[in-house]
């Protein structure tokens, strides 16, 4: 399957319109019908858009089946705590991670909030 019907496969199952994904993604309608029909090639960050505006992981828009599709051939990676055992950079790295993550879960929503915006500011520069 093409990816234009897949993602207006997966719109029309949400009862999305083609105005939802534009005010959800900031992608023009006709850039999505174009899209959807098959005369342009999204990139990969336009697909994590649409992914989260249709509120579905990326593999969503590739993959069919209910469950996530097996790996068998992916290295296992290790977990923030494993890598925070480690020596050198990495280690002190995945150790500050945690700390943020610790530090982060203390947050209430409001300031959660306050933060993410300012996070978005400052990736779009």
């Amino acid at each position: 399957m093409l990816i234009g019907a897949r993602l207006r496969k997966l719109r029309d199952s949400k009862e999305l319109s083609q105005g939802d994904i534009e005010k959800a993604t900031g992608l023009l309608r006709c850039y999505i019908s174009r899209v959807e029909n098959g005369h342009t090639v999204p990139s990969l960050e336009t697909l994590e858009r649409f992914a989260t505006a249709l509120e579905v992981p990326l593999y969503r828009l590739f993959y069919e089946g209910e469950d996530p599709p097996e790996t068998p051939n992916l290295t296992p990676r290790k977990t923030l705590e494993e890598l925070a055992q480690e020596e050198g950079k990495t280690g002190a790295e995945a150790r500050f991670l945690l700390k943020f993550k610790r530090l982060l879960g203390q947050l209430g929503n409001p300031d959660r909030e306050v933060l993410l915006s300012l996070a978005k500011k400052l990736a779009t520069r």
